[in-house]
C-alpha cells in the first residue's frame, strides 16, 4: 500500500463522516508550528520560520487545543525545526493519544540527539526529512556545507531504529529534473517509505528569484509525473497531472490549516494576511470562496499540494474512473 492501512482507513472514515454531516469544507491536515526557531536559514523559507526565539514557542497545551479545535486527522509538526522544541515528546504523545497521525517535518540534523531515544517509533508517527536535491544543491539551499550528508546518515539510522520515514523535496526555478530522479533513486535505495515532491512557493519575504512560474512548474512536473510511475511518490496521480498542466482545479485552502506562535494563519499555509487566536473566528470569517477561486495575484504561480491535493480528492466523486485510479494507486502502489 502507498500509505499504512490505518492511515488510509482513518482518512476515508473521516471524509465519510464529514460528508454525512453535510460538510463541504473541512481540514484534512493541521500544519502545527510550535516554534519559529530553526538551526538553518534555508534560502527558500519564509523569514519568520527561522528567526524566532525559543522562549516564544507555544505551550504544549495550546498546541493540543489547536489539534482538538480543528479536528484534522493528520498533524504535520513543522516550524521552525520541531526537533528543537523542548517538549517534543509531550507534544507527540498528546497528539497520538488523540489518535491523530503525525508527520514530523525535519531537516534531520539533530534527530540523533533530540529525538532518537526520546520519542520512540510509533505507527502514527512519520519522520518527514527535507531534501532539496543531491549534496551540492541541498547544501546550497540550506546555506551550509555538510547538511546533505548529515540528513542521509540520519535517515539510515531512523530506518534502522524502525521509524516510518519519508522525504520532502521542493522544486525551485533552477532545479534539474535529472537531479530529482537521481535523488528519488538514492532515497529509494535507503528504504524510505515515501517521497513528496512539491513546487516551491514565492514567499513575499524571500527576495531572491528562485521560485518557478506556473509554466515552469508544469514543465518540470511533466517529468515528475513520469517518475511517479517508477518511484513511491506520495502525491496523487490527479494532483501531479494538475501540477503538470494536464487538468485544472480550484484551490482548497481550508484543507490545510496552520497554527503558529502568532495564532491561526489566515487564509492559508502560504499566505499570512492576518493571524487569529480563536479557531471559530478564523474558520467563520475567512472568505474561503475568494481564495478557492485563485483570483488573488499571490495565487497565480501556486501549485502547492497543501492547496490542491484535497481538490483532487474532492473531484473523485465526479469521476468513477479517477476513483478507481486512486484506489489502485493507494492499494497497489
Amino acid at each position: 500500500m502507498r500509505f499504512p492501512f490505518h492511515i488510509t482507513t482513518d482518512m476515508v472514515g473521516y471524509q465519510i463522516k464529514q460528508a454525512l454531516r453535510g460538510q463541504t469544507r473541512y481540514p484534512f491536515v493541521l500544519m502545527l508550528e510550535p516554534l519559529y526557531t530553526c538551526n538553518l536559514a534555508c534560502i527558500g523559507c519564509s523569514t519568520e520560520r527561522h528567526t524566532g526565539k525559543l522562549g516564544d514557542r507555544l505551550p504544549v497545551e495550546t498546541c493540543l487545543r489547536a489539534v482538538d479545535d480543528c479536528g484534522a486527522p493528520t498533524v504535520s509538526i513543522c516550524g521552525g525545526e520541531p526537533t528543537l522544541y523542548p517538549e517534543i515528546k509531550e507534544l507527540v504523545d498528546g497528539i497520538i493519544a488523540r489518535k491523530r497521525h503525525i508527520y514530523l517535518c525535519t531537516n534531520g540534523l539533530v534527530l540523533d540527539t533530540k529525538l532518537f531515544g526520546h520519542v520512540p517509533p510509533h505507527p502514527r508517527l512519520t519522520l518527514n526529512v527535507h531534501l532539496d536535491g543531491m549534496r551540492e544543491t541541498h547544501d546550497a539551499v540550506c546555506a551550509r556545507t555538510g547538511v546533505f550528508d548529515t540528513a542521509i546518515r540520519q535517515i539510515v539510522e531512523a530506518k534502522r531504529l524502525g521509524y516510518h520515514v519519508t522525504t520532502n523535496t521542493t522544486v525551485f526555478k533552477e532545479t534539474s529534473v535529472e537531479e530529482i530522479e537521481e535523488l528519488c533513486k538514492l532515497v529509494t535505495s535507503l528504504g524510505v517509505d515515501g517521497i513528496l515532491i512539491s513546487p516551491g512557493y514565492h514567499y513575499e519575504s524571500v527576495k531572491e528569484n528562485i521560485f518557478p512560474t506556473r509554466l515552469e512548474i508544469q514543465s518540470k512536473f511533466q517529468r515528475v509525473l513520469e517518475l511517479s510511475k517508477q518511484y513511491r511518490l506520495q502525491s496523487t496521480p490527479m494532483y501531479l497531472e494538475f501540477a503538470a498542466g494536464k487538468r485544472e482545479y480550484d484551490c482548497s485552502p481550508w484543507s490545510t490549516v496552520t497554527f503558529t506562535p502568532k495564532g491561526w494563519k489566515k487564509p492559508c499555509y502560504l499566505i499570512g494576511e492576518s493571524y487569529i487566536a480563536d479557531w471559530n473566528e478564523f474558520w467563520t470569517t475567512t472568505d474561503w470562496a475568494y481564495w478557492e477561486s485563485r483570483q488573488d495575484d499571490r495565487c497565480q504561480n501556486c501549485a502547492m499540494h497543501s492547496g490542491f491535493e484535497a481538490s483532487a480528492v474532492r473531484g473523485l466523486r465526479k469521476s468513477p474512473k479517477d476513483l478507481v485510479r486512486m484506489a489502485a494507486w493507494n492499494f497497489l502502489g
